[in-house]
């Protein structure tokens, strides 16, 4: 322990010679100089925040972070109307401290509450919490249609509340989550949790497309959230559900194995996109429009009819909606070298109108479907925000 001390004591003598020296060199004090390191160094990231309070949740049109934990509860057979509005007033309250940087009531690690790194909680209804509500249900809110490409696992699909909380710091976001299921367990069962990543924050620059685990850019044609386009697409205009929107989650297994065999060619005729820089085989740039009409010297098309991206484009402007997909790479299973994927989020208005058709198209031909496989689907609706003093959900529930 003495050598220990002594060590100890030496480097900071060695630490303060070295301030002080830079200190009388530049003509000001070590003092100042020990100060000006301290912020120099200060997590400045981790202190960023979004605010909770607003017309329309966050975590929707926030800039996609680097970690998100999707979780979903079964109700308990008591759990009604009142008891409805007491949970969602706790959650609420907990979503509001914990995405500013404070601890929840309640909370038993507050040191884990105090570097957000844009935390944002974003909550979503199932069609059994809104009949539990007495709501009006609108009509796409109810499981998808089965596809025939679907292996759909009841451990990964439906639900009746979904929290969508994300950050930029996978122990803030872990610490948040753990906050809600304590908050919720009272009034539900956890049924799933599936967690995502993207790239780590300051990876690339801001605007720049994630790649999935394919490799491939991937939400290219997304619409520019705080435009007209992206509000006619997104946000609902009336109801309970005005400044609010529809929420798609399709988990979709990646064949990484079967992946590895493929030719670099047969990789990008499968999207119809150059891997290097996403743009489209006919040329140009990743945010250029693609050329379906144009034609091999075979007499081909240059983008198959059966790639991904022709079989996802349709002439109806309205067949669109806002994607914000994550990552996820688990534990192999059995002899498998790998066990990953994509947890796709699909947000729109009108889930009939605007994801259905796309999905339907993609599920009949697309060749990716050769090395992809939909585990898991869920449809929630997303109630608009709140201001201050105010709870997710009290369009519905107030």
């Amino acid at each position: 322990m003495a050598d220990a001390r002594r060590g100890a004591s030496r480097r900071q003598f060695l630490f303060g010679g070295a301030v002080a020296a830079a200190g009388v060199a530049a003509g000001f004090t070590a003092d100042r100089a020990i100060v000006e390191y301290t912020e120099a160094n200060a997590p400045a990231h981790g202190l960023s925040t979004v605010p909770f309070h607003g017309v329309h949740q966050a975590g929707i049109a926030t800039d996609a972070q680097a970690n998100a934990t999707l979780i979903a509860f079964d109700l308990h057979d008591d759990t009604d109307r009142e008891a409805l509005g007491r949970m969602m007033r706790i959650l609420s309250d907990d979503a509001a401290r914990l995405t500013q940087g404070q601890p929840a009531l309640a909370d038993t690690e507050p040191e884990l509450a105090l570097e957000p790194a844009r935390l944002t909680v974003t909550f979503g209804f199932g069609p059994r919490l809104v009949e539990r509500a007495g709501g009006t249900t609108p009509g796409w809110l109810r499981p998808l249609p089965a596809f025939a490409i679907d292996k759909l696992e009841a451990r990964y699909s439906d639900g009746d509340l979904l929290i969508q909380v994300a950050s930029d710091d996978a122990t803030s976001m872990a610490h948040a989550v753990r906050m809600f299921v304590k908050d919720a367990r009272g009034f539900g069962t956890l049924r799933w949790q599936q967690r995502g990543f993207r790239h780590a924050h300051g990876t690339r620059k801001p605007g720049v497309t994630m790649r999935n685990l394919f490799g491939q850019v991937d939400g290219t044609t997304n619409a520019t959230p705080e435009t007209d386009d992206f509000n006619e697409l997104v946000w609902i205009r009336d109801g309970w559900l005005a400044g609010g929107t529809s929420f798609v989650l399709r988990r979709i297994a990646m064949d990484l194995e079967t992946w590895d065999l493929v030719g670099r060619k047969e990789r990008e005729d499968s999207v119809g996109r150059t891997l290097d820089t996403g743009a489209p085989q006919t040329g140009g740039g990743e945010f250029d429009e693609p050329d379906f009409d144009e034609l091999q010297p075979s007499g081909h098309p240059v983008i198959a009819r059966h790639a991904h991206m022709r079989r996802a484009r349709s002439d109806d402007p309205r067949e669109r909606f806002f994607r914000r997909a994550y990552n996820y790479d688990e534990a192999p299973v059995g002899e498998a070298s790998s066990n990953s994927g994509l947890l796709f989020i699909a947000l729109q208005a009108d889930v009939d109108r605007q994801f259905l058709p796309i999905q339907e198209r993609l599920a009949e031909l697309d060749i990716l479907n050769i090395w992809t496989t939909p585990t898991g689907s869920a449809v929630f609706a997303i109630p608009p925000g709140c201001a201050e003093g105010g709870f997710i959900g009290e369009t519905l529930l107030g």
